[in-house]
C-alpha cells in the first residue's frame, strides 16, 4: 500500500474498506519544543528560522498515540464537508496535518509566529502539527513530492509542479486539482500545499473523510 510511504507511522495495516495508520505524531527533527521534555538533550535546537517575531508558544512535544482510519478508494464526496479543529491528515514523518484556521474561522495570522524553523507546532494538548509547508519534508523528500494525506484518503503534494511553483489560481476551492502523478500514473484528485492562505485545504475534503 501507498501509506507504507508514512515512514513515521507505528503500523499501517488493511481494515475492511479502511487503510489504519498509527502515529505517535512525533518529529523526526529537532525543534525548540523540545526544551523542558524528556528529549531535550537529544531533540532541543533553538529557533533557526528566519521569522524575527519568532516567538515561542507555551506548550511542548509530547508523544501521542493517534490512529488514522482513510478510506481505501477514495472517491469524491457528494456532500463536501469542512475540515475540522485538530488533526486533519498525516505527513510522511507521522506529524499530523491541521487546517488553515488558529481556532474557529480564525486566520492563523498571529499564529504564525510560533512556527519553528520546520514551521510546525505544538498544540494546547501538546500534539505537534504542521498547518503550512513542512519544511524538512520538503528539504528531505522535495518541494514536488508527495508529503502525506488527508482523512478522506487523497494525497499531499508540496508547493511545486513540473518545476514551477504551484498557485492558489491553479486548484479549486478544496485547494486540490486531478491528474496523474508520480504514485498514482492513472491521475488522482490530489492538495498541495501553496505559500498563502488557506495553504493546504481551502473549503473542507474534496471526498469522504475516514475518522
Amino acid at each position: 500500500t501507498i501509506y507504507k510511504k508514512i515512514y513515521g507511522a507505528t503500523d499501517v495495516y488493511l481494515e475492511g474498506n479502511f487503510v489504519v495508520v498509527k502515529t505517535k505524531d512525533f518529529p523526526d527533527h529537532k525543534s525548540p519544543y523540545f526544551k523542558g521534555t524528556a528529549w531535550e538533550s537529544t531533540k532541543y535546537e533553538a529557533y533557526t528560522g528566519s521569522n524575527p517575531q519568532f516567538a515561542i508558544n507555551p506548550n511542548r512535544i509530547s508523544e501521542k498515540n493517534l490512529t488514522f482510519r482513510f478510506p481505501v478508494n477514495p472517491q469524491e464526496a457528494s456532500s463536501k464537508s469542512a475540515t475540522p479543529l485538530g488533526s486533519i491528515g498525516i505527513s510522511l514523518n507521522g506529524v499530523v496535518f491541521f487546517n488553515q484556521y488558529a481556532g474557529p474561522n480564525q486566520p492563523l495570522t498571529s499564529e504564525i509566529n510560533s512556527f519553528d524553523q520546520h514551521n510546525g507546532h505544538p498544540a494546547p494538548g501538546n500534539e505537534y502539527h504542521y498547518h503550512v509547508e513542512p519544511m524538512y519534508l520538503t528539504g528531505k523528500v522535495g518541494k514536488d513530492a508527495l508529503l502525506g494525506f488527508l482523512l478522506d484518503g487523497f494525497p499531499v503534494y508540496g508547493p511545486q509542479e513540473n518545476g514551477k511553483t504551484v498557485s492558489n489560481a491553479d486548484l479549486d476551492s478544496y485547494h486540490g486539482h486531478k491528474h496523474a502523478t508520480t504514485e498514482f500514473p492513472k491521475g488522482i484528485y490530489h492538495y498541495h500545499f501553496t505559500n498563502e492562505a488557506p495553504y493546504l485545504n481551502g473549503s473542507g475534503f474534496f471526498g469522504t473523510p475516514g475518522s
